[in-house]
């Protein structure tokens, strides 16, 4: 099991600089993790435009906070962004963000293949190759919770106590997957991901997790990240309300629900995860 905190990734110099200065980006997993993604958060500094086209990657991005508009530089269509919006562009996808006025907008971004870490954005709005591109989909697509909920994808898990809304699943080629969790303070699970490996970060509110096997308790509140692996039988509770992202490699299917174990089933060959996880 592996925990880090945002004072902790601040102070190891995991915030940087992207978009020209327009932006930061605390890299919260990188490709020393041996996933097969990396996890960021992005935090808007500026009002207006950022032209951006990741040539050799898939980024998946959730809306936590603030608004702004997505536009396909190429045909001119546009979508708004706020908070419950998923966007996931690729190597086809000149795109450009707009922030109109100012707002706190913050997003979680996944990118296939995992980032090295220091990266910023060359002229061309681009990262530089990190591995191999995962075959994704022809073209850029939004996804809301109304269109989760209208695919059948909005799931009750862990044994009734909490609600995953699965932006990405298996189907959408990515190389991971992507959900958004709530549980209700009080909520608690025993859970053993024993075919997956999964990143979960904190949006809101605080939650309590175990390490089964040790006793360890770690008290996790919003922007820290535990990710948890085939050895790592543990238990959660909410202490507040709470509200998450939790990624997944291989990818869930999307119907899945815990079994007995708290798992569930084999979807994928299993990354090597943290030395030493």
């Amino acid at each position: 099991m592996l925990i880090r905190t945002m004072n902790q990734l601040e102070a190891d110099g995991r915030v940087i600089s992207i978009a020209h200065g327009k932006a930061t980006a605390v890299r919260l997993l990188t490709k020393a993790d041996r996933l097969g993604f990396s996890v960021s958060e992005a935090r808007a500094q500026q009002v207006g435009s950022l032209d951006v086209w990741y040539k050799h990657h898939w980024e998946a991005n959730y809306v936590y906070s603030g608004n702004a508009t997505l536009e396909n530089r190429t045909t001119g269509e546009r979508w708004p962004l706020a908070p419950d919006v998923l966007y996931c562009v690729g190597p086809q996808d000149r795109h450009r963000i707009i922030c109109e006025e100012p707002s706190d907008l913050r997003v979680i971004s996944v990118f296939s293949p995992p980032l090295e870490g220091n990266e910023t954005h060359d002229a061309d709005g681009s990262y530089p190759p990190t591995g191999d591109v995962p075959q994704g989909q022809d073209r850029m697509f939004v996804r809301t919770l109304a269109d989760v909920r209208n695919a059948g994808l909005e799931r009750v898990i862990a044994g009734g106590v909490a609600i995953t809304a699965r932006y990405l699943t298996a189907a959408d080629q990515l190389g991971f997957s992507f959900s958004a969790v709530r549980l209700q303070a009080g909520g608690e699970a025993d859970l053993w991901y024993k075919h997956h490996w999964e990143a979960n970060v904190v949006l809101d509110g605080t939650l309590e997790v175990t390490d089964s096997a040790t006793g360890a308790v770690q008290i996790i509140g919003p922007g820290g990240l535990y990710l948890v692996g085939p050895k790592d039988r543990h238990h959660v509770k909410a202490l507040s309300n709470f509200h998450g992202i939790s990624v997944f490699d291989p990818p869930l299917i999307g119907k899945e629900v815990h079994d007995t174990d708290g798992s569930y089933p084999p979807t994928g060959p299993v990354p090597l995860g943290p030395v030493g996880g």
